[in-house]
């Protein structure tokens, strides 16, 4: 077989092999990304029963979600509305038990993920509220503040940024809202706003950053603290 031949044929196979490999390259479809899971129990705003096994101190809570499409696995991720401790657990299915003290209020969201792409899906957040013994009256939901978001940077219009927030209350009797305001750690009455306003405009001052909470008051007496904020004023 003379030269020639010899590498007419190794560019054949060449061209062969390449193809193949082109091909399969081609052929191959990109991952799907996970779809968002919808929650269905706990409810949303509500309180919890005894739940399983329940003891004075703490009740096993079946969490329950829609299966989500693409995907084969979930991380739960639950907050301490009390405490601000957050919580992960990993699942298989679209359910898990965990004990929880009672007296408790939560929040809970879903995160769908997938072995075969980085991209994952997040749920909506839930709060609820896991009964204590003999419970007539339940403190409301530490309020989510919404804007400024934390240490998001603001114009302000006309010296006054708009705070907002969202509050709720299993028993369904918050009486109004307390909005607290300061230039550092130590925050002071900035102005109260009944139940129905989830907002409050105050003063505030450019290229300062400030700090802000919400207390939620009931019909009871009952009272809770969100997280501190951070903002700043451009």
């Amino acid at each position: 077989m003379s030269k020639h031949q010899l590498k007419k044929i190794n560019f054949i196979v060449f061209g062969l092999l390449a193809t193949l490999v082109l091909g399969c390259i081609k052929g191959k479809e990109p991952a799907l990304p996970p779809a968002k899971a919808l929650l269905t129990f706990p409810f949303k705003n509500e309180i919890c029963a005894a739940g399983e096994n329940p003891t004075p101190t703490e009740s096993t809570i079946h969490f329950d979600w829609t299966d989500a499409a693409n995907a084969d696995g979930y991380l739960l991720s639950l907050k301490n509305l009390k405490t601000g401790a957050i919580t992960e657990t990993t699942s298989k299915t679209s359910d898990v038990k965990i004990n929880l003290p009672r007296a408790t209020p939560f929040s809970w969201s879903v995160t769908s993920v997938s072995s075969k792409t980085t991209v994952t899906a997040v749920s909506d957040t839930w709060k609820f509220y896991n009964s204590g013994i003999g419970q007539l009256s339940y403190a409301p939901f530490p309020a989510s503040l919404t804007f400024p978001a934390m240490g998001q940077a603001v114009d302000a219009s006309g010296n006054t940024v708009t705070l907002a927030w969202n509050g709720s209350d299993v028993d369904g009797d918050i009486a109004g809202y307390d909005i607290y305001t300061g230039k550092n750690s130590t925050l002071a009455l900035a102005g109260s706003t009944k139940p129905d306003n989830q907002s409050l405009a105050v003063a505030v001052t450019p290229n300062t950053i400030y700090y802000w909470k919400v207390v939620t008051k009931d019909a009871q007496g009952n009272s809770s603290e969100s997280e501190v904020y951070q903002f700043k004023v451009n």
